[in-house]
């Protein structure tokens, strides 16, 4: 008898563990239907998520309101809950096959070739290169965490990382020819981080796109083959193809026509695509909008800064205040919000040049290596 796809009939396994081999073979026995379906957690962020999305088993051990998955779902990966509950996004192996599939074109990736695991299988971004790896019938190369020398001396052809782990091996000046692939993703890079990077001989590949599109759906600006996107009139980035998830957990999606809408802002020019921002980075300030990245990707530019976010704070005149979160370059010389404001004088509109200013000495991140603005919206 045919099974129908929207019904829970489908074991989801939550697996709170840290990557290694044990893992990688749950994943993919999943994506080949030997297994039941996973849901990957890191134990260090594992409590919120198993009480939002209620798996049936949890490492083994069977859940009395456990509720299953629809039979098409593979993985169901937990979002960062950098803006509220963790939400489950649920992929079918189609999806994410097509997107490893797509990828390993768009790099001429070989098989036999083997792929660099040193982000967190929980996140889409660690989940694909697993993925790759069997597609590419080899088996990864998995790192527990990020180290900069062992990620060098490791022997994989391809890795995937975020830009604070390519400023990282950038810091050390190391030779990046040693990979034919570096893919950055997760954020944007500061200006001058890719160039940098390909000095030391790297071939950087920077990606777009989330884990409702199985991970990067869009390289160098250009979509992966099968990917279409546009731009809905409010400027949010709309994405179709056979990558998209299957829905979320226990919750509706933006799924319309085949076409997920985003919550990212961007242009399309040639084809080529630019983000913009999130739309709830849009910061109103006195009546102007402005986009928090534009402000932090200017800021990044100053000598003074190592690292930069930008947020809205609310505020009785203003509404918002656009308030600048800095890591000095020097923590004893660091950037006064007057010499920021000059600094943005003929780079920016002066309703977006920063009214307020916190500094810092690292900003707190996210496990997927992205900034915590929860945590800087709520404690600063």
């Amino acid at each position: 008898m045919r099974r129908n796809p929207s019904h829970p009939d489908r074991p989801l396994h939550a697996l709170v563990r840290r990557p290694g081999p044990e893992l990688f073979a749950a994943i993919r026995d999943a994506l080949t239907g030997d297994g039941p379906a996973v849901l990957p957690l890191h134990p260090d962020h594992a409590d919120a998520a198993l009480a939002a999305l209620r798996p049936t088993h949890v490492d083994g051990v069977r859940q009395a309101d456990g509720i299953g998955v629809p039979a098409d779902v593979a993985v169901v990966i937990a979002t960062s809950g950098s803006t509220g509950k963790p939400k489950g996004v649920q992929l079918s192996a189609t999806a994410l096959r097509a997107s490893a599939a797509a990828s390993l074109r768009r790099l001429e990736a070989s098989k036999g070739e083997r792929w660099l695991c040193c982000l967190p299988p929980s996140h889409v971004s660690g989940l694909q290169v697993l993925v790759r790896a069997m597609l590419s019938e080899t088996d990864p190369i998995i790192h527990e965490r990020f180290d900069a020398a062992d990620v060098l001396a490791s022997g994989a052809e391809h890795v995937s990382m975020v830009p604070t782990q390519l400023h990282r091996l950038v810091e050390l000046g190391a030779d990046l020819s040693v990979f034919r692939t570096i893919l950055l993703g997760g954020a944007a890079p500061r200006p001058g981080l890719v160039g940098e990077a390909r000095d030391l001989g790297a071939r950087v590949v920077t990606s777009y796109g989330m884990s409702e599109t199985s991970g990067g759906c869009v390289y160098d600006g250009q979509p992966l083959y099968n990917v279409d996107l546009k731009i809905a009139e409010d400027g949010r980035i709309m994405i179709s193809g056979p990558v998209l998830f299957s829905g979320y957990r226990f919750a509706s999606a933006p799924l319309e026509g085949g076409w997920f809408t985003t919550s990212d802002l961007g242009e399309l020019s040639g084809g080529r695509l630019r983000v913009l921002g999130r739309v709830d980075d849009v910061i109103n300030t006195g009546g102007e909008k402005v986009v928090a990245a534009t402000v932090a990707a200017v800021l990044s530019r100053h000598p003074e800064v190592a690292d930069v976010a930008v947020i809205g704070r609310p505020d009785p005149e203003w509404g918002e205040l656009v308030t600048a979160i800095i890591v000095p370059a020097d923590a004893t010389r660091p950037p006064t919000l007057a010499h920021l404001r000059a600094y943005c004088h003929d780079r920016l509109p002066p309703h977006a040049a920063p009214r307020a200013l916190r500094l810092l000495p690292s900003l707190p991140l996210l496990p997927n290596g992205k900034p915590d603005y929860a945590t800087l919206r709520t404690t600063l």
